[in-house]
C-alpha cells in the first residue's frame, strides 16, 4: 500500500499518529513540502500555517511528520472552498467646477480639489448646519 501524499494548499489535521509532537491535535495548511531535506522513509517536512478554530492563519511552522497518520478534514458547512473576488468600488458620479475666472485662457483641466460629487452643494458647512438651516 503506498502512503498518501502531502500536497500544497492541503488542509491537514494532526494527531498523534502523525508524530508524537503532536500531544495536542492541531490542524494546519501546507505551505509546501520540503523534498530537499534529508528523512526517514515514509516521513516527510513540511512547511505550514497552523489554523485556529475559525481556519485563519495564526503561526507558522516547519514540521516532520508521517504521511501515513494525517487526517484530511472535509471542508465545513457553508465556508466556501474557493476565493471569491471582492466587489468593484462604488462609481461616484462627480461634474466638474468651472475653472477660475475667464482671463485664464480656456483651461480644459479645472485646478485641483475643484471636482464636487453630485447632489453636494456647495457654501453649506458646520456653520449653516448648527445654526438649523439648510
Amino acid at each position: 500500500m503506498t502512503t498518501p501524499q502531502v500536497k500544497s494548499g492541503e488542509v491537514l489535521y494532526l494527531s498523534r499518529a502523525a508524530s508524537v509532537q503532536f500531544i495536542r491535535p492541531i490542524t494546519v495548511r501546507v505551505i509546501r513540502v520540503l523534498t530537499d531535506w534529508h528523512t526517514y522513509d515514509g516521513w516527510v517536512w513540511i512547511d505550514a500555517y497552523q489554523l485556529n478554530a475559525a481556519g485563519d492563519a495564526v503561526r507558522r511552522r516547519t514540521l516532520f511528520l508521517m504521511p501515513a497518520g494525517v487526517r484530511r478534514p472535509a471542508p465545513p458547512p457553508g465556508r466556501v472552498a474557493t476565493r471569491r473576488a471582492p466587489p468593484p468600488p462604488e462609481r461616484v458620479a462627480i461634474r466638474a467646477v468651472p475653472a477660475g475666472p475667464a482671463g485664464r485662457g480656456g483651461a480644459t483641466i479645472p485646478p485641483r480639489g475643484a471636482a464636487v460629487p453630485l447632489g453636494v452643494r456647495s457654501g453649506r458647512g458646520r456653520a449653516c448646519r448648527s445654526a438649523g438651516t439648510r
